[in-house]
């Protein structure tokens, strides 16, 4: 484990960072080094792996706990740190904990309490597997259309040789010696207060109820290991950045014969060269010419859909804005589209040849002030503050 880099580092973070710092930096790298933006980059495609080994670990309470604990041994499955014990700054030599004293008095008593024999530890029952998450990376026609994308992520996944027992293939765990398969057992001890019993997880077993003799070399008994998954997704037409698409039991094994759990996939669309999104809208700027402003004229006007021909209006102005209905994004939790709006910009010729500008002095000598209606109002109030 010496050659792991700490989890922390590799997000950029402090130890101590909070979920939501977590989150968007595992979301700017994995971004950063996808390979998808990175085809053939060797060292991009280690780097996205530990990211998202890192944010793996990070993003899970859990195992965040145990990693600050205990380091890369806490959080990996060929690895036990149950073992571990903290002994210090306490008068009596170790840990106390007042719930199990309070289940030591009344754990007895018509069965009540966490501290009954009668039970079995959590620990051995099954739990459903946390979430994993990936990034895919569409293009903005592919989020306005729908597609279909092949995904490929880092998640822990049941051995396949031992089909998660964690025995070598043929055996079976048994039931712990130490504790009859309880998981858990109860520890007197000395204090202040007299002797005191506590319930806790057995060391041997380290709180499964079962014990393996001969351990599957592929997991190392654990019954789980870190592998690739590739999953086809289908991304829906008008998803937008940013959004996240749940797959369900696609995320990591469960413990104990609990389920998987979901794959959380966040949706990276890239820019168009053309066209901004607002909601399900579209918006597009296209240059004209003055002439075409002028006089008005037919032009092509691009779409999702492909090219139409809309009639610029004579004396259409700068910045003035005209709707083409339904030419949208799709809505996706309805029907319909949203609309594209063009923004006209009118282009100023920056070379002229003689006989252009001849032309256009000419044009200005013509008397046309009912044309120039905001100069006009412009230059009128300027007078009316200055005489």
């Amino acid at each position: 484990m010496a050659d792991k880099r700490d989890f922390y580092e590799v997000l950029g973070l402090n130890k101590g960072a909070s979920d939501d710092e977590i989150k968007k930096a595992y979301r700017k790298l994995a971004k950063k080094y996808h390979p998808d933006l990175n085809p053939g980059n060797k060292d991009a495609e280690a780097k996205f792996k530990e990211v998202n080994e890192a944010y793996e670990v990070l993003s899970d309470s859990g195992k965040k706990a145990n990693y600050d604990r205990f380091g890369h041994a806490g959080v990996d499955p060929s690895q036990g740190a149950g073992g571990y014990s903290y002994s210090g700054g306490n008068p009596f030599g170790q840990d106390i904990d007042l719930g199990d004293i309070f289940s030591s008095f009344f754990g007895g008593f018509g069965g009540f309490g966490a501290g009954s024999r009668g039970e079995r530890s959590a620990n051995s029952s099954p739990r459903r597997g946390s979430d994993a998450e990936a990034v895919v990376n569409i293009s903005f026609e592919e989020a306005a259309k729908g597609c279909t994308k092949k995904v490929t992520y880092q998640r822990i996944d049941k051995c396949k040789d031992c089909n998660g027992t964690g025995a070598r293939n043929g055996s079976s765990p048994k039931t712990c010696p130490e504790c009859s398969g309880l998981g858990q057992v109860t520890v007197s001890q000395r204090t202040p207060f007299g002797v005191m019993q506590t319930t806790r997880a057995c060391d041997r077993c380290k709180g499964s109820g079962k014990v393996i003799d001969d351990p599957c070399p592929s997991c190392r008994g654990q019954g789980r290991v870190r592998t690739a998954n590739t999953v086809e997704v289908n991304i829906p037409a008008g998803i937008d950045n940013d959004q996240i698409l749940n797959v369900r039991e696609h995320g990591n094994a469960g413990i104990n014969g609990g389920g998987y759990g979901d794959l959380h996939v966040y949706i990276n669309v890239s820019p168009h060269p053309i066209f901004k999104r607002k909601g399900d809208d579209i918006i597009c700027e296209m240059p004209i010419t003055f002439t075409q402003a002028a006089l008005g004229a037919d032009i092509i006007v691009p779409t999702l859909d492909g090219k139409v021909e809309y009639h610029v209006h004579e004396g259409t102005q700068p910045g003035d804005v005209f709707r083409l209905k339904g030419k949208g994004i799709p809505h996706i939790h309805g029907r319909g589209k949203g609309d594209e709006f063009v923004k006209v910009s009118i282009e100023i010729p920056r070379s002229l040849s003689s006989q252009q500008k001849e032309v256009l002095r000419k044009f200005d000598q013509i008397p046309h002030e009912q044309n120039y209606q905001k100069r006009k109002s412009f230059f009128e109030k300027i007078k009316e503050l200055f005489g």
